[in-house]
Parts: C-alpha cells; sequence; structure tokens
C-alpha cells in the first residue's frame, strides 16, 4: 500500500489539445478516492497518467514517495480494472486470475493457494474450472478484480469497471467493491460518470470539469457545501434546482424574490453565510435541493416559505413522489450549467424565449397532488444555497471565499 500524489499534473496532446490542467491530488494510504464528472473532463486521463499509460505533459506523479513520471506502466507496482473485463477467453477462471504470477514464474503451488485466497474473497470458488463465456457480466468483473488484486499492488486504479452491467448488478458489485477495498485496505483511485457510484463509494470524491478540478471532499460535504454550480448541479440526483433570485429586506428581516414570488428567510441565514449580507438588494442564483421542498399540506407550519404553481408532471417511486412544476424565472445560463446541460442532453438556451425554469421536489408518498393540480410547495430556506451569479462561486463565509 502506498499514498498517491499528484502535484500540478497537466496533459496536452500533440495537436495542441488539453485535456487535464494544473491537477493536484493527495490520495492517502489505504484511501479509496473517487474522479467524477461529465464524459470528456479529463478523469480517464488523469487515471491513465497514474498508471503510466498516458505520458505526463505537466508536473509529477508519485507513489510510495517515488516519483514515477519515467517509470514504464509495468514497473509502477500498480493494478488496473478496466470497464471491459479483459480476460483471457481460453483460459480457465483459475487460469485468468493467477495470470500474472505466472508470468512472474511464481511456483505453481505458491499460485494456486493465492487463487484459492482471493476466489474465496471475490465468491469465486465454483467458478474457478469455467471459462470466462460461461460467466455472468458481475462475475467477470469479480474476476477482472481477482486478477488486480493477486499482485498485491500498491494501488488499485478502476476506470468505470462497472459501466457494463445492468442497474441491479451494478448496485450489487458497488457493495462488492466497497467491502474489498475495506478489507484489503488498498489504495484505489476509482474513476466513473456516475455520481450515484461517486457518492456511494468514495471515503472522497474528486469532482472535475473540463480537464480541472473543481472540488475534492467527502460525499456529504461535497452535497452539502458545494463549491460552485457545476458541483451543485452534479452531485445529487435529482440534480439542485438552480433559479434566478433577489435577495431583498435587510439582515433582520431577509426575504427571498424568486419568479415574481416571495419566501421570507430566516435572519440566522445571514448568520450562517456572511457573504450574503453583501447582496442585499442584488441578485444571486438560488439552488433548492428536490428534498428540501414539500407538500404544503404535509407541513404544519410554512412561515411564509411556500411557492405555488401546477404540478406539471408527478412521478410515483414509492417511498417518495417526484412533483416537476415551473417558477416564472428566467433559466440560470452559466458557463456551468451549460455543461451541465450538455452532459444532460439537454439544451439550457432553448429555455431564454420565456422566463421559465422547471423545477422539481421531492414530496412524501402521503401527497394527493395529481399532474394538472395547482401545487403548494413548502421550502425549507435554511437550506437554500446561494452563489455568484457572475463566477459561480458558492456564497459562505465572505463575497470571495469559496467552502
Amino acid at each position: 500500500m502506498a499514498e498517491v500524489v499528484l502535484e500540478h499534473v497537466g496533459k496536452v496532446y500533440p495537436d495542441g489539445t488539453r485535456a487535464v490542467t494544473d491537477l493536484n491530488l493527495h490520495i492517502a494510504d489505504g484511501e479509496f478516492l473517487v474522479l467524477v464528472g461529465p464524459s470528456g473532463c479529463g478523469k480517464t486521463t488523469a487515471l491513465r497518467m497514474v498508471a503510466g499509460l498516458e505520458e505526463i505533459s505537466e508536473g509529477s506523479v508519485a507513489i510510495g514517495g517515488k516519483v514515477v513520471n519515467r517509470i514504464p506502466s509495468r514497473d509502477r507496482d500498480v493494478a488496473m480494472v478496466f470497464q471491459s473485463y479483459a480476460l483471457y477467453p481460453h483460459l480457465s477462471v483459475r487460469d485468468n486470475i493467477g495470470f500474472g504470477l505466472s508470468l512472474r514464474k511464481v511456483p505453481k503451488a505458491t499460485i494456486r493457494q493465492k487463487v484459492d485466497e482471493v476466489a474465496r474473497t471475490l465468491g469465486l470458488e465454483d467458478h474457478l474450472d469455467r471459462k470466462p463465456r460461461n460467466l455472468s457480466g458481475g462475475q467477470r468483473q469479480r474476476v477482472a478484480m481477482g486478477r488486480a488484486i493477486i499482485r498485491e499492488p500498491q494501488a488499485f486504479l478502476m476506470d468505470e469497471p462497472l459501466s457494463n452491467l445492468d442497474a441491479k448488478l451494478r448496485v450489487q458489485m458497488r457493495a462488492e467493491i466497497a467491502r474489498i477495498q475495506r478489507d484489503l485496505g488498498v489504495t484505489t483511485i476509482y474513476v466513473t460518470h456516475d455520481q450515484t457510484e461517486a457518492m456511494t463509494l468514495g471515503d472522497r470524491v474528486a469532482v472535475m470539469k473540463k480537464g480541472e478540478l473543481q472540488q475534492v471532499a467527502p460525499p456529504q460535504e461535497l452535497y452539502d457545501r458545494p463549491a460552485n454550480l457545476f458541483v451543485a448541479g452534479f452531485i445529487g440526483s435529482p440534480a439542485m434546482n438552480l433559479v434566478d433570485g433577489t435577495l431583498t429586506g435587510d439582515a433582520a428581516n431577509p426575504r427571498l424574490e424568486v419568479g415574481g414570488q416571495t419566501l421570507d428567510l430566516p435572519a440566522q441565514a445571514l448568520e450562517d453565510r456572511p457573504a450574503l449580507r453583501d447582496y442585499l438588494g442584488r441578485g444571486v442564483i438560488v439552488g433548492i435541493r428536490p428534498e428540501d421542498m414539500e407538500d404544503s399540506e404535509l407541513v404544519e407550519s410554512t412561515n411564509g416559505a411556500r411557492l405555488t404553481s401546477t404540478a406539471d408532471l408527478v412521478e410515483a417511486m414509492g417511498s417518495d413522489v417526484l412533483v416537476h412544476f415551473g417558477l416564472d424565472a428566467e433559466a440560470v445560463v452559466t458557463e456551468d450549467t451549460k455543461e451541465l446541460a450538455r452532459d444532460a442532453g439537454t439544451d439550457v438556451l432553448g429555455k431564454l424565449a420565456t422566463p421559465h425554469t422547471d423545477m422539481v421536489a421531492r414530496f412524501s408518498p402521503r401527497t394527493r397532488v395529481k399532474a394538472g393540480d395547482p401545487v403548494e410547495v413548502h421550502v425549507d430556506t435554511g437550506r437554500l444555497h446561494y452563489f455568484d451569479p457572475d463566477s459561480g462561486v458558492s456564497l459562505w463565509d465572505a463575497a470571495s471565499d469559496t467552502p
């Protein structure tokens, strides 16, 4: 096991395309770090530079205290698990897992012992004599992991290993990977586009956009205190609602104007986020998590924190109900929201013709709201997020600070 340190790492291809810019990460010994972001954000390129599969253009990568920029991939003592299983179809599970040890001329008795140990860890004991074609997708991925584990490397590098599995198998394999990494305690860097994977697996999560690191923090901190609009909109499912607003009133009685409606804010809002004092009378971008909204009929006291609209779509999920509604406010259009829209496959610019913002609330299953009904939405104004409309930076301690 070993720590992995990236200092000012950059990647520029011969045609001038820049994939990664000034990436700084310190992955502690035994830590599980997840790199997450949209397709093309540079996360896989960063992983491949650690693995030695991509040349490092700028900066340095150190594994176990040793700079490895000029060290070939085979000598870096890391093991990589790919999106494709990359198994040898003509070899049995046993021979696939032990292949790397065979190349090193490890005695056959030792290989058999180690393969048996790895198979027990992965629940593959009953499949050792089978060929990959006779295994399920989840079993094949466990074999690929077994081939990495048996090498006892200093670090595991995983590049979207679950993307080829169906939804149910992904959930099962997430739990398996978390358990195995916890049991082995091996430093792990895991790349994924799926923010649910990132949030459930990582000790810390590093969010990237266009080759640049946006924020690295434990999952709950990312969720509760996103550094900017991009992180706020990328982390969370359904995504955070973003809408233009204006702070009015004064420090004792702050209010928020949103889409022609007014939300009374707790005075504590300005104490918790001193930066907001500089925005009284000014526009801000407001972020509202779907779970911080509820059917007002199910809340005893709304304290003036309510929005009225019409339910456009109601999705019953069993444990909760997603209610889609609109506000008469301009859609938030920044470089961050454009990138989020591209990743989601939508066209945020198409909403500019009329002032309208689509919102999603997560209601209790006890709600009786149906599509087409008028709806009154209670907003937990103590949990609102605020962002500078020009920079997209989250507003916390001071106007120029980030969390």
